[in-house]
Parts: structure tokens; C-alpha cells; sequence
């Protein structure tokens, strides 16, 4: 297989801190939680540590120790830590020959202040993830590719998300997209028209409900009920539906309407709570793995690129969202967004080791009417 991955690359500066020495704030009446650092105090890190991260080059390291042919569209800057990028690819097989690199800003660079659950504020200085733009995409560089993988695409740069998407249908790729929240919600109306070409929309709950009042607004056209599933052995987003601005649509009706726009794969991620996908003959339901934290940044990355090789591959959809849950929980299980990643032969070891406590649960067209 050969693929290809657009999107930002980073160079990550990783902080781990102490639980006693940040305080967390969590609110009552929200989902937000706050880390609280001391304003003009040295606090001692228990370790700190530089790795290379972005969606784009973390999609393509997934890939390629998955044994696939895989190149990066990044933009970088002339500088060292551009270079170490490209040094990373290097090491780990990925063709840096669509790399761009440009004097106008620094490489993106990311700190990320990890305490508590792991779960990292990150400061980030985006660079020349914002500079790609929509010429510099031809049609050359996807020629031949059998899987064209959209990460989110920062500022300016996301005007470079229907053009991809373009190129990539027009090669007869199969093209997945994980467009983030700001693409979502900035450019809705050039998104929901670039549907049409993608076969596969990888989004977290936050980013679908993000979309329910557009989705909401559609004509009703859905041919599953709009009812949820009050039944307690039903998961989360079965159970509860979508809800945004006052509007609410259960978790089938969602999908039927994306689909409608021409989308034939979907698949929404609830982080703890499994992940959801529909296809063709309805939605599948698989948990997530259990994992002790290290740190949380890669996890998407790592579950929407296994996933998206995996069905572009041909594979059977419940295979697919066990491989993506087992890879994106090794990455949880490490600092950074990348050493976690595993290769094809330890990634089927651990879906067929994790196999009992994955039950895939499905869901027909004809169940959801």
C-alpha cells in the first residue's frame, strides 16, 4: 500500500510534573479542569524530554511500521528543528521528498505541561503549519497512492483541506480526513461540500456535536429513527445522542445525514467510552482498551491512521476499530505521541490477545429504522 499523510509536524518539548506540586481545579457545573502552576516559583519537573510529534508526521510513523509505503506533506522552517524532523522521518522509513521547507516562520513547536491523569496542557507555536497553501499541492504527489490521510490543517493552511480532498478522490485514493474543530466549525459549509469525496470522516464527540446544529438543519431526510437507546447496556453516545445550542440528534440519525452527503465511513471517538463507526451496513460499537496514562497526545493520531489503513486495506470494520483502540492505548501507555506505536506482527499479537475484552458490537440499518 502507499500512502500518503497532509498535516502539521512538531517538534514536542514534554514536561512531566508532580501531582503535589500542581494543583487541579475541575469545575461543578462543566467538563473543563485547570492546571494551577505558582506564578515565580521554580517547579522540579520529574522529566523533561524533546520528541517529534504533529499529526501528519505521527499518521505516517503509524503507517509506515505498519509496512506501508508512506510520504509527509509538511511544511517545516529552514531551521534545526526542521531538520530533526526530517531526520526522524528518516530513521523511521517515511519518504520526506514532499517535506517543504521555507525561511518565512520557525518549525511548529509544542510544550506540553503533563500532570494528574496525564492529560497535557500544550502550548503551541504552529510555524509554518500555517504556511502550506493550496498551490503547492499537485497532482503528482498523489499519483499511484492507495490511502490519502488529511490531518488537521492549522490557519491558513486549512484552505488547503477541499483541494486535498480533491486530488485525492480524482486519484481513486481512498481518502480519510480528521479535519479538527476549528475546520469544522470556520469553514462548515466548504466541509460539508468536500464530503462527497471522502470515504472515510474520523471526528471525536466534542467535533460531532460541534456539527449538530448544521446537521440539524439539513432536510430530514434520515431513514433510522431519531430516537435514542434508553437500554443501560447500550454505550454512552447510543444511549444519550448528540446535543449542541439546544439541539439534539441521536448518535444513527448523525451518521444517516453525513452519510447522505456522500461519506460512506464515519467514525466518532469517545475517548474512554470506545468508539463508533458507520458503514454501509450500520454502526459498530468497540471499546476502548484500558491503559495507565503516561500522556495522552497521539492517541487520535494513532487510532484514525491504523483504523484508515486497515479499512483501505480491506479489512472487516470490527478488525479495523480493535487494531485502531490497541494501537492508540500503546501510545496512551508512553510520554510521547510516537515510541508506542507498534508494527503489523505485535499489533495483531495484542487485537488477538485483547480480543475477548473488545466485543464488537453492531447495529444494522434495519435495527436503527
Amino acid at each position: 500500500m502507499r500512502a500518503i499523510c497532509i498535516g502539521s509536524a512538531m517538534v514536542d518539548i514534554i514536561a512531566i510534573v508532580a501531582s503535589r506540586d500542581v494543583e487541579r481545579l475541575t469545575m461543578h457545573n462543566a467538563t473543563a479542569s485547570y492546571l494551577l502552576l505558582e506564578q515565580g516559583r521554580k517547579i522540579e519537573s520529574e522529566s523533561i524530554s524533546t520528541h517529534i510529534g504533529g499529526g501528519a508526521v505521527n499518521a505516517a510513523v503509524a503507517m509506515s511500521r505498519l509496512g506501508v509505503d508512506v510520504s509527509a506533506l509538511i511544511k517545516i522552517g529552514s531551521d534545526s528543528n526542521g531538520s530533526r524532523i526530517i531526520d526522524r522521518l528518516a530513521h523511521e522509513n517515511v519518504d520526506d521528498s514532499l517535506a517543504l521547507r521555507t525561511a518565512e516562520l520557525p518549525t511548529g513547536t509544542a510544550v506540553m505541561v503533563s500532570s494528574h491523569n496525564r492529560n497535557a496542557t500544550i502550548f503551541t507555536q504552529r510555524g509554518t503549519n500555517t504556511l502550506l497553501r493550496p498551490s503547492e499541492l499537485t497532482p503528482e504527489m498523489f499519483e499511484g497512492r492507495d490511502l490519502v490521510y488529511i490531518t488537521n490543517l492549522s490557519n491558513r493552511s486549512a484552505d488547503c483541506f477541499p483541494v486535498a480532498v480533491e486530488l485525492g478522490h480524482a486519484a481513486g485514493s481512498f481518502v480519510a480526513a480528521n479535519p479538527g474543530i476549528r475546520q469544522l466549525t470556520s469553514r462548515t459549509a466548504t466541509f460539508l461540500e468536500a464530503l462527497k469525496n471522502i470515504d472515510l470522516l474520523a471526528i471525536n464527540r466534542v467535533e460531532a456535536e460541534s456539527l449538530v446544529p448544521a446537521i440539524a438543519a439539513m432536510e430530514d431526510v434520515a431513514d433510522v429513527s431519531d430516537d435514542v437507546m434508553p437500554d443501560d447496556i447500550n454505550p454512552p453516545l447510543m444511549r444519550i445522542g448528540l446535543a449542541f445550542g439546544g439541539l439534539d440528534l441521536s448518535l444513527a440519525e448523525f451518521f444517516a445525514r453525513l452519510r447522505r452527503h456522500g461519506v460512506s465511513n464515519i467514525v466518532v471517538t469517545d475517548g474512554t467510552d470506545g468508539a463508533y463507526l458507520a458503514d454501509d451496513t450500520g454502526v459498530h460499537f468497540c471499546p476502548s482498551v484500558k491503559a495507565e496514562p503516561k500522556g495522552t497526545a497521539g492517541a487520535g493520531d494513532a487510532f484514525t491512521s491504523t483504523l484508515c489503513t486497515h479499512l483501505a486495506g480491506g479489512e472487516k470494520p470490527g478488525f479495523a476499530l480493535r487494531a485502531a483502540s490497541v494501537n492508540a492505548a500503546a501510545v496512551v501507555e508512553v510520554v510521547d505521541t510516537q515510541s508506542g506505536l507498534l508494527d503489523r506482527p505485535a499489533l495483531e499479537r495484542r487485537v488477538d490477545d485483547t480480543a475477548d475484552r473488545l466485543p464488537v458490537t453492531t447495529w444494522t440499518w434495519e435495527d436503527l429504522a
